[in-house]
């Protein structure tokens, strides 16, 4: 498997990887190249979904067995919307960290990459004996 040339971060790709980030957590992680990190608030993230998704969905077939008039089951474990809660927490979290991390990592090629350009000739001052 080829393993893929590292491009510089710029502001601009920084930016579209934070972008993606906010659509879901760990998406631009990915595209930016953290892989450890965007794996694990993609885990995160869709633990907390499909945890909340299970607790609702129980809490309608309660509503339902209630429409019905059979015997409604108890009430949902408390558990699982605490654990959907905690896995969003913790991959938003998460992924605020690695989008300050970003700019920043921006924010330093720009600086390394501007420190190796050289001045321009028309930039540079004329000695004396060149105005006379």
């Amino acid at each position: 498997m080829p393993v893929p040339s590292e491009r510089p971060l710029t502001r601009d790709r920084a930016w579209a990887c934070i972008t993606l980030n906010f659509s879901l957590s760990g998406w631009g992680s990915l595209k930016a190249g953290r892989t450890f990190a965007g794996v694990c608030q993609l885990v995160s993230a869709f633990g907390g979904f499909f945890s909340l998704g299970a607790w609702v969905l129980e809490w309608v077939y309660r509503i339902f067995q209630a429409e019905l008039g059979e015997t409604v089951l108890p009430a949902p474990a408390g558990w699982l919307w605490k654990c959907g809660i905690a896995g969003f927490v913790v991959s938003y979290s998460w992924m605020l960290i690695t989008c300050v991390s970003l700019m920043r990592q921006a924010k330093a090629e720009e600086n390394k990459k501007s420190q190796n350009i050289p001045p321009r000739l028309a930039d540079l001052p004329k000695k004396n004996s060149e105005k006379q």
